[in-house]
């Protein structure tokens, strides 16, 4: 079965470090191929003012028309990775349709978040499955989820006042409803949602790339012990070999 995937995490800060990971500035994966990272590439159009994904967050919370302070460790944006089984991936860009499929995520996330709230759209095809990591600021409007618990007698903001609220984003419901229509989405290029209600735990972005590598390195050991197996095998024919071919010369020189 071939499976869209859609990863959610939220990041504080600049997430500078997650940035120079994404930028290929400072950090890259071991799985990367360094002769590829040249096909990675930015997929929105910053402001003049803004040369990479860290400025172009903060540009964002600049000119959102934020009224109330953004705390220490507030929530500023939510990484997103967005991406499908490895086979069904290597399909689509061999037919000729990432270009298409990329079009179409960035659509999905602009429609489900905001245009403006996506402020960086990474394709990476440097490593062994093409992805894209996207960010998004979490700004919105309305009443707070969170608004019903509060005291009747607590004055309420006007409902359009832009606000950042990475938990309105990021609820449970949200989060299943993103997994449904981004399974919709990606229906075209023969992906599909995942099991609902699986038991398959939420990990972060890290994690996932630490997970990857370690399969990568494993298989590659793997790879390693079976090559040196099938050369102890050679080298025992070998001896095998040379002893039936010294038994039959001493068996003829017997028999004469």
């Amino acid at each position: 079965m071939s499976y869209a995937v859609l990863h959610l995490e939220k990041a504080k800060g600049s997430d500078a470090g997650m940035s120079a990971h994404i930028e290929r500035t400072k950090i890259s994966p071991k799985n990367a191929d360094p002769s590829r990272t040249h096909l990675n590439r930015e997929l929105i159009q910053f402001p003049e003012e803004v040369k990479n994904r860290t400025q172009a967050i903060q540009y964002r919370l600049d000119n959102a028309g934020l009224t109330r302070k953004i705390g220490k460790n507030q929530v500023r944006a939510i990484r997103v990775l967005l991406t499908g089984s490895h086979d069904e991936m290597k399909k689509i860009e061999s037919s000729g349709q990432l270009d298409a499929w990329c079009n179409d995520n960035l659509l999905w996330l602009q429609n489900t978040f905001g245009k403006e709230n996506l402020v960086s759209a990474v394709l990476h095809l440097d490593e062994q499955t093409g992805h894209l990591h996207a960010t998004v600021i979490p700004i919105t409007t309305g009443e707070r989820r969170k608004a019903k618990l509060d005291s009747p007698s607590k004055k309420k903001k006007p409902k359009d006042k832009p606000r950042l609220c990475a938990d309105d984003i990021m609820s449970r419901a949200k989060l299943k409803e993103y997994q449904n229509t981004y399974a919709e989405a990606m229906q075209e290029y023969g992906l599909q949602r995942g099991i609902e209600g699986s038991e398959a735990k939420h990990v972060s972005t890290s994690q996932y790339y630490r997970d990857l590598v370690s399969k990568s390195e494993k298989v590659e050991v793997h790879i390693d012990g079976l090559l040196q197996h099938h050369e102890q095998v050679q080298q025992e024919l070998s001896k095998i070999k040379r002893e039936i071919k010294t038994d039959k010369l001493k068996t003829t020189v017997y028999i004469n």
